[in-house]
């Protein structure tokens, strides 16, 4: 995945490595996604101000918590036997 910076004398986006542009100038605007930051709440482990991705984190860390996301998932155990054999999984019953 190519880096652009913007380039005053060209006044466009340029690859920062090549400098080549990052777009033909007739093509329609290719622009960055930027992503806003999540809004402020309150800590339901401590009851403090969280405000952003950043202090979601430290809060976590602090508290000794981890986000429920980054949990693995357990192993899925199926109930349908023909389904789980079809595609080669594990049944409930099967042990």
């Amino acid at each position: 995945m190519a880096t652009y910076i913007y380039s005053r004398e060209l006044g466009r986006m340029v690859d920062k490595v090549t400098g080549e542009p990052m777009n033909d100038p007739d093509a329609p605007l290719a622009t960055p996604l930027v992503m806003p930051d999540t809004p402020g709440y309150r800590s339901p482990i401590d009851g403090s101000w969280i405000e952003g991705r950043r202090a979601r984190r430290y809060d976590l860390e602090k508290n000794g918590c981890v986000d429920a996301n980054d949990l693995s998932k357990p192993e899925r155990k199926l109930k349908n036997a023909k389904f789980a054999k079809k595609r080669g999984l594990e049944h409930l019953l099967e042990q």
